[in-house]
């Protein structure tokens, strides 16, 4: 008998949906998506109903589960406020719970780390070798509105089961005189005092760090279309803040499984992962460098890899 699953992956930027079908354990079919922006909504009541509206073809009560994937900490798979988000998700909210009977909600890399498991997984590019243990632990991260991370553990019994983060909100590090200047002239033109990851790798971090760079105030946009030039000095040290995010991530949780990149600035700016200073830092331990070369990079540039792990999951839930 064919199932349906409703998809959600609701980020600061876009909320995309996704119906899939399934007839068993193996099988996942993608039949349609949608994408929304989230601020156009004031309420995720309001998003469900603008779904409803823009043509898709599955209503969210026919389906036979949905998992929602949300850009923060969710809480008893029922709740979540999205830090970049001004609503929050409440499952149990009765206009919500009446319209969803079987859901679930996981943060949103939790759905990334799912779809490593996935066709995602297999498609995805990898952009430095390595050589992943079939068991290993595997780190998953990207950055997009924020830095979102993520881990998937193998079980004893076979599988894996993702694990939630919240690291982007840890402080990133700057070590060199001219790095230091850089946090001041963030803490100083932003009005945020903690400068964490989130606001380093991020697209916004993009912004800034154009701008103390060249001194030309552009949007994450403009920088990806006319900042990132291959020899530009915004790409060396965007690549370089990335792959030390990559790897004090992969050191954390000890990625023997590979790392799996995601999120949009990665996606749409390939070149950061390709650049000399993304490798060169990514190995960079006078401990741990030669555990770190042999740890896989992949870059899942699918943006749509959200979904398939919702999706993913979906799966699982009808079929365990």
């Amino acid at each position: 008998m064919t199932k349906s699953i409703l998809a959600a992956d609701i980020g600061g930027t876009n909320s995309r949906f996704a119906w899939f079908q399934t007839d068993g354990p193996d099988n996942l079919e993608l039949k349609d998506k949608a994408w929304l922006p989230t601020k156009a909504a004031e309420s995720f009541a309001q998003l469900l109903s603008q779904l409803r509206g823009s043509g898709f073809p599955l209503a969210p009560e026919q389906a036979d589960v949905v998992v929602i994937a949300a850009a923060g900490p969710v809480e008893k798979g029922r709740y979540c406020a999205p830090p970049y988000i001004d609503w929050d998700i409440d499952l149990m909210k009765p206009d919500i719970s009446d319209l969803l009977q079987r859901a679930v909600m996981i943060n949103d890399f939790v759905a990334q780390a799912y779809a490593c498991k996935s066709p995602i997984g297999d498609a995805a590019r990898c952009m430095l070798p390595g050589e992943a243990v079939s068991d290993g632990t595997v780190g998953v991260l990207g950055a997009g509105t924020a830095l979102g991370k993520a881990i998937l553990v193998p079980l004893a019994g076979g599988g894996f089961h993702a694990a939630p983060s919240e690291g982007g909100h840890a402080y990133f590090p700057f070590l060199t005189d001219r790095e230091v200047a850089y946090h001041r002239f963030y803490q100083e033109n932003s009005g945020e005092r903690h400068i964490v990851a989130n606001l380093v790798v991020s697209g916004r971090g993009l912004s800034f760090l154009h701008w103390f760079l060249t001194g030309e105030r552009t949007t994450p946009e403009e920088v990806s279309a006319h900042g990132l030039a291959p020899d530009s000095e915004t790409l060396a040290w965007a690549a370089r803040f990335y792959g030390r995010v990559c790897r004090d991530f992969a050191l954390d949780v000890l990625a023997s499984g590979g790392l799996y990149i995601a999120g949009g600035v990665a996606a749409r700016n390939p070149g950061i992962l390709l650049h000399e200073a993304f490798r060169r830092e990514f190995h960079d331990s006078p401990t741990m460098g030669r555990l770190l070369a042999q740890i896989p990079v992949f870059l899942v540039d699918n943006m749509d890899s959200g979904l398939w792990g919702a999706g993913f999951l979906g799966r699982q839930m009808l079929y365990r």
